[in-house]
């Protein structure tokens, strides 16, 4: 039976088996590829999206099991109109590789939300299940910095 899926503002009807990961919903079904595989057990957070403005590993949500509006990376700016924290992304030079960019900006856009003035020590905790090869942890919080002094001068 076709699942309806709210992504990005937009609602996509997905004929997938129930306990499909939502990872492959968005990537195969719905072709937007923004949201990366990485480990398939929610260890790296390269698949990370927000559902009802929750960051969660959508490699381990099943079909059946999302509860709100999926946001990914396609939705959080584009390219004409990149969101306060992409712009940072790109000043800091924080992607090298840029495998995992898109789930860490979709983590460090829920920290902000909930959090818009974070500390060093908090945007560690909250990053800590997102990993980067290259290894850019101090670009990656000096851009969440970046985005937190933008979005609270506005």
């Amino acid at each position: 039976m076709p699942t309806d899926l709210r992504i990005n503002g937009k609602t996509h009807q997905v004929d997938l088996p129930d306990d499909v990961p939502l990872l492959w919903a968005l990537r195969d079904e719905v072709g937007l590829t923004g949201t990366k595989f990485g480990c398939g057990v929610a260890a790296c957070g390269a698949c990370t999206v927000h559902i009802d403005g929750e960051a969660v590993r959508s490699c381990q949500v099943a079909l059946s099991d999302v509860w709100g509006e999926v946001t990914t990376i396609e939705g959080l700016g584009t390219p004409e109109a990149m969101s306060v924290l992409q712009q940072a992304w790109v000043e800091h030079q924080v992607a090298q590789c840029g495998y995992c960019q898109s789930g860490q900006i979709m983590q460090a856009a829920s920290l902000l939300a909930e959090n818009p003035a974070p500390s060093n020590t908090e945007i560690d905790e909250a990053m800590q299940g997102n990993l980067c090869r290259c290894g850019t942890y101090p670009r990656i919080r000096a851009a969440i910095h970046s985005a937190a002094k933008k979005i609270q001068e506005a």
